[in-house]
């Protein structure tokens, strides 16, 4: 069996904001290690700090002091320019509120990284609904967000984030305005999609019944990490199981398409 791969490694980070006089803590000293091929559910309530540690991670803030290795780089030094090219080559993100752009279709929501990526047009299109197809939306890439349910348009988002093959994909409350069907219908979509490409997934929220998807969990609070623990801790328990679906109930399902 291979040894792990460490992707992310965090070393002692911290993260403070300064509002006026006031000093507040998000993150306090953390370190963590995140591997390929795994995925984590960072677990936590409104205002524990699990936002922020995703923020930093991703590069779109950086910490007040510590390290955060990606391989053989570190995040934290580099310029906006090389942030902008890592996460446009390595990340993908999911996000509670889809941040889909209204204007365009799905197809053309989809396409959006490979437009950054200097992929041909015929090539981006290819991709982008071989994407769609995988998530059961190819009858539906002419629409636009608004002619689309929650449950669609996050589709499209988790579509979007999967189409550059990123080695981590960011899950943000991902589930957090959809209805429980829909909740098991995205959470077997997302991780589904990780573990067929072997992908690194951290998934943030404050949804105890996520952790049964997780390999990992890894509770916050008040910006200090609480517990690591196997997430097979908790599968068996009712708090932290969601009724997941019998059987795939996606239109061609995670087989449809490769994001390759």
């Amino acid at each position: 069996m291979d040894a792990p791969v460490t992707v992310v490694d965090l070393k002692n980070v911290r993260k403070v904001y300064k509002m006026g006089e006031e000093r507040i803590v998000a993150l306090d000293n953390v370190s963590l290690t995140f591997e390929k091929g795994r995925i984590y559910c960072l677990l936590g309530t409104s205002g524990s700090g699990k936002s922020t540690l995703l923020n930093v991670m991703a590069g779109l803030e950086p910490p007040t002091s510590g390290n955060i290795r990606f391989h053989s780089g570190f995040i934290h030094k580099m310029s906006e320019k090389e942030l902008a090219l890592f996460r446009q080559k390595y990340i993908g993100f999911v996000f509670q509120q889809y941040n889909l752009l209204p204007t365009l279709t799905a197809l053309e929501n989809v396409m959006l990284p490979l437009i950054f990526k200097n992929v041909s047009r015929g090539a981006r299109r290819k991709k982008a609904m071989e994407m769609l197809r995988a998530v059961g939306l190819s009858n539906r890439h002419k629409h636009k967000p608004s002619q689309l349910s929650g449950g669609q348009q996050q589709r499209v988002s988790i579509a979007r984030a999967f189409v550059n093959n990123p080695e981590i994909v960011f899950c943000d409350e991902p589930t957090g305005n959809l209805d429980t069907k829909t909740t098991v219908e995205m959470m077997d979509l997302i991780t589904g999609m990780a573990r067929k490409y072997n992908q690194t997934l951290i998934i943030v929220t404050h949804n105890t019944e996520l952790v049964s998807y997780a390999d990992m969990l890894i509770r916050i609070r008040d910006g200090k990490v609480e517990e690591v623990s196997e997430a097979s801790v908790y599968k068996d328990d009712p708090v932290y199981n969601i009724s997941h679906a019998e059987e795939n109930v996606l239109p061609g399902s995670i087989n449809g398409g490769s994001p390759s």
